[in-house]
């Protein structure tokens, strides 16, 4: 059993919540107010987050599952379409498609990185023609390589002012299936959108751009353990006006006007017509006043989750029977949501094994994830075989997510260290 500083056994959960700022004066306001509910917190909201990503438009919502359910209506998904999903996610990512009668299509990701790769979707989508969307999880709070050289030249001209040719990117880029091209050339060559599920990934850049200004529509996560919560919420951000139109409609029942506008607008208030038949996504402005506090520290979360990343680096780097996750350009570019450790199969105990002596030590850890073609529901549905899967199958035999979060003190993080050396370096 091992201990802390001056032999003291600590106690460490995976998770841990920091609202030190003002979360607590924002609630209040809004109990004050005497509207709980959707209203101008909510709305303050959205317009802050879509300048902190970079995009026209956000719509607040009750999680991020609602935010990818609504983003695959807005874009016309249905019954019998086709969305390619990468199998290493949380369920919401897949389940969505199911919401609307499609069916998803699972692929393999990078094993060190976790993600989805131009290289991976490129083969994927040229092997099984017809596929609609493409549902881009940007795993752990690395961006997934959503920019190619081509992308990368046309975003450095819009800044410069350069006028770009319309029709530059939806042709087949030179040198297309090299590793120049990136997931949007790709998309855009095969004629699919893009969905990105950035449940890990606020705030994340890429090449310069935030994550939130990539794709069609970028869906966020709020929830208790993400990079900033609102307790349970999501947004949704897009550069579509009508996409944004539609996910603001069907959020509310299909209403064609908000619903704070009923009870505070001078005009009658029993008047409203229903011109769809809509979800009920909306998110109160208790929660959208927490997320304004946790916004406001989103960057300063982010370092101190990137100072724990770092440290785990550092310090569990030379275990020959241990991977270690991959990091592809700056760490001041990752949001650091996640940190996973691989036991390779030459390790001297089983992920199981490990799991169970980091919590006798009180460390609190995760797995993510049990990947979707194992799940019992799409594995019997879609007939998936781990062999079609190999690196996340590689990844999720071994994986085990270390504690991450602002409020770890280094001694933690050493104790921590020590616990998984002393577990994996010794047979047990």
């Amino acid at each position: 059993m091992g201990s802390g500083e001056n032999g003291r056994r600590l106690k460490i959960p995976f998770a841990k919540v920091t609202c030190d700022g003002n979360e607590l004066k924002y609630v209040q306001d809004v109990l004050a107010s005497g509207w709980l509910t959707t209203a101008d917190k909510a709305l303050e909201f959205e317009r802050r987050f879509a300048e902190a990503v970079g995009a026209r438009h956000a719509c607040a919502v009750n999680s991020c599952t609602a935010a990818l359910h609504l983003a695959l209506e807005a874009i016309g998904i249905g019954p019998g379409d086709k969305v390619l999903v990468p199998t290493l996610t949380f369920t919401a990512t897949a389940e969505v498609i199911r919401y609307l009668g499609a069916d998803p299509v699972f692929v393999d990701v990078d094993y060190r990185t976790g993600l989805l790769t131009p290289e991976i979707l490129d083969e994927a989508l040229t092997r099984q023609p017809g596929i609609k969307a493409v549902m881009v999880v940007h795993f752990g709070g690395q961006a997934a390589q959503m920019l190619g050289v081509t992308e990368q030249q046309k975003f450095g001209k819009q800044k410069a002012g350069i006028p770009q040719d319309p029709n530059t990117l939806t042709t087949q880029p030179s040198g297309f299936r090299s590793q120049i091209s990136g997931i949007l050339d790709v998309c855009r060559w095969h004629g699919v959108k893009v969905i990105e599920d950035a449940a890990h990934a606020f705030p994340t850049r890429h090449h310069g751009r935030m994550v939130g200004s990539f794709g069609d529509i970028t869906c966020f996560s709020f929830y208790a353990n993400k990079t900033i919560t609102t307790g349970e919420g999501g947004m949704l951000v897009t550069g579509d006006e009508s996409a944004h139109r539609r996910a603001k409609t069907m959020r509310l029942h299909g209403i064609d006007r908000d619903i704070w506008d009923r009870f505070t607008s001078a005009k009658a208030s029993w008047e409203y017509d229903v011109v769809a038949p809509g979800f009920k996504y909306n998110m109160p402005d208790i929660n959208a006043a927490i997320g304004l506090a946790q916004l406001e520290r989103a960057e300063s979360l982010r370092i101190e989750r990137q100072r724990c990343f770092e440290y785990y680096l550092k310090h569990l780097d030379g275990l020959d029977c241990v991977d270690l996750p991959a990091v592809h350009g700056s760490l001041d570019d990752h949001s650091c949501h996640l940190f996973w450790l691989v036991l390779k199969e030459s390790a001297p105990i089983s992920r199981n094994r490990l799991i169970e002596l980091l919590g006798e030590a009180g460390i609190g850890t995760s797995v993510h994830y049990k990947p979707l073609h194992r799940m019992t529901y799409y594995r019997e549905r879609y007939q998936l075989s781990e062999r079609c899967f190999p690196n996340a199958e590689r990844h999720w035999r071994g994986c085990v997510s270390l504690p991450m979060y602002p409020g770890l003190s280094n001694e933690e993080l050493e104790y921590i260290v020590a616990e998984v050396r002393r577990a994996v370096e010794v047979p047990v």
